[in-house]
């Protein structure tokens, strides 16, 4: 518009790494300045909203040691934090046997957003509000709030922490799956489960250290029918309303093991016990799949954030837990 100021970036040192060692160690030598940019989607908007001020921006896409789409011996997959959404949501393998995070991969933005978007950065999306979520003048008119080093959430004003919503749609179908994370740091590497990589606290919502860095995600050879889906005002430009990820083994009649994760929903991905409990002992047919999705009303707390009540969202997980076991009952086990 005429007259309006251009909202710049602050002023920033960018140093492209030339492989993964000398990231990690330009990460710890930066401490709380320094920050990692791979695609920038979103770190570089939080740059402009005054969100972040990093004095270093560490670049790190096409470095090798997070690229590629591996699979085992087993069938197991690993999966560089660095590769593209798009490259992620088109990949044969992942299409064909682990269909759930394609479906999540491509729910993400558009296909512009998704040629730059990595996976690592979506898993480590930072936590969004209605309220820090905006202008720095628009928060300089209201008291700071957990997220801005004050002491109170402006979204539920009884809560002793952040309600701040985590919107990864990648890592609730990771998780369904029981995916794990190896990360890197100057102090060597490691491996944990993804499920322990989340807080449910909107300020610290991840376990990662300061100077760690995700470099794969490893999935488990792929046994169970799965199935992503996203509710949003408008597809490929919205972050979700609510997303579930489901992924059921053995037959309808007889569920061996079901696991369902929501997201956007809370401070971290829900793992929706009580109802993955109601398929394990009641199958995959019409009345357990109701009876599920009323289940799942009750693994959920405090989800009111985003421009949408706690009822809004109670319901629309039940919706979704519903729509999503139905799809899962119509597939046949091992086609997917």
């Amino acid at each position: 518009m005429h007259g309006e100021e251009p909202v710049l970036l602050p002023p920033f040192r960018y140093l492209r790494a030339a492989d993964l060692g000398e990231a990690v160690a330009a990460l710890a030598a930066g401490g709380d300045g320094a920050q990692l940019l791979a695609g920038g989607t979103d770190l570089l908007i939080s740059m402009r909203q005054g969100l972040v001020a990093p004095a270093t921006l560490i670049g790190i896409r096409g470095l090798q040691g997070l690229d590629g789409i591996e699979t085992g011996a087993t069938g197991d997959l690993r999966i560089g934090a660095g590769v593209m959404l798009t490259d992620l949501a088109e990949h044969p393998v992942v299409l064909a046997r682990f269909p759930a995070i394609a479906q999540a991969a491509r729910s993400v933005g558009s296909r512009h957003v998704r040629n730059m978007a990595t996976l690592g950065g979506n898993l480590r999306l930072p936590t969004r509000c209605w309220y820090t979520n905006q202008s720095a003048d628009w928060r300089a008119a209201r008291a700071p709030c957990w997220k801005t080093d004050g002491a109170l959430c402006h979204v539920i004003k009884t809560s002793a922490t952040c309600r701040a919503i985590n919107s990864s749609d990648v890592a609730p179908a990771l998780l369904a799956l029981g995916a794990r994370l190896s990360v890197r740091s100057v102090r060597g590497e490691r491996e944990a489960p993804l499920a322990a990589f989340y807080n449910d606290d909107g300020v610290n919502h991840t376990n990662l250290a300061r100077d760690e860095i995700i470099t794969a995600v490893l999935v488990p050879p792929a046994q169970a029918r799965t199935v992503f889906t996203k509710a949003a005002a408008r597809t490929g430009l919205d972050y979700g309303y609510g997303t579930l990820a489901a992924a059921v083994t053995g037959s309808n009649k007889a569920v061996r093991s079901a696991r369902l994760v929501a997201g956007s929903v809370g401070s971290w991905p829900v793992v929706l016990e009580r109802a993955g409990q109601v398929v394990v002992e009641r199958g995959l047919n019409p009345a357990a799949i109701e009876a599920a999705a009323e289940a799942a009303r009750g693994d959920l707390g405090e989800v009111a954030n985003l421009f949408s009540p706690p009822g809004y969202k109670k319901r629309l997980v039940r919706g979704l837990v519903a729509q999503v076991l139905e799809q899962l009952r119509r597939i046949r086990p091992g086609t997917d």
